[in-house]
């Protein structure tokens, strides 16, 4: 795991495509990508079929639009989000203030839960109406039409493992953020009124650490030269 402040240990470094491809969420993201092309590129090709009987198209997942819209809908914004969050891999180690760092991991977290949860809907759904369809035509597209269940379901997997990665990197940045560049000292805080005043003792030291503290001679006040005169 990255040691830095929300997951970015070389804030402000330059951009590594070695140590990018090696992150395990970035593969995440990778795998999540080709599993949206499939889902949505198995029912744009095959999910509608042409009935001998009938002129116009209809859905393989028993002839419900709705079914096979729910999955190209899915399919093609999941695409595109994880295009969308590879590119913020890319550029978050630029990143050099803890804020926008923080936000962009609980963007992750949020959005790959419920990415996860909408493939967890879109299995159930196509699972359901492919499981109560009556015909396929000589089992025509029958193939695409699993295959596009199948990759629902693995995308669960892959979108929820992709929320983990990110709340291990929230904890992680949660504890050493405080280490960071942008931590400030309470004590450096020009917004303070005024710091607090502790008066110097001017005894031995109570705590026993050694050494006493000696009243600085004044400048004000200078050393006796030559020959001085005494009252009798």
């Amino acid at each position: 795991m990255e040691g830095g402040a929300y997951g970015a240990g070389k804030a402000g470094g330059a951009f590594d495509p070695y140590t990018l491809v090696r992150q395990p969420h970035t593969i995440l993201r990778v795998v999540s990508w080709v599993f949206s092309i499939v889902v949505f590129g198995s029912i744009v090709n095959e999910g509608y079929l042409n009935s001998p009987s009938e002129s116009e198209e209809f859905c393989i997942y028993n002839r419900n639009p709705n079914a096979c819209g729910y999955g190209v809908t899915v399919g093609v914004l999941a695409f595109l989000t994880c295009l969308l969050y590879l590119a913020l891999d890319v550029y978050f180690p630029q990143i050099s203030s803890v804020k926008d760092r923080k936000k962009a991991v609980l963007s992750d977290i949020g959005v790959s839960a419920f990415w996860a949860f909408l493939w967890f809907v879109g299995f159930c759904y196509l699972a359901n109406q492919w499981q109560v369809s009556k015909d396929s035509p000589l089992n025509e597209g029958t193939d695409a039409a699993r295959a596009a269940i199948a990759f629902s379901f693995f995308s669960i997997f892959t979108w929820a493992g992709q929320a983990v990665l990110a709340f291990q990197r929230y904890q992680i940045g949660a504890d050493s953020a405080l280490f960071s560049q942008d931590y400030m000292d309470p004590s450096q805080d020009s917004s303070m009124p005024y710091a607090p005043y502790v008066e110097p003792s001017t005894g031995p030291d109570p705590a026993g650490m050694g050494g006493t503290y000696q009243q600085p001679a004044s400048a004000f006040e200078p050393e006796p030269q030559g020959y001085q005169s005494q009252g009798y």
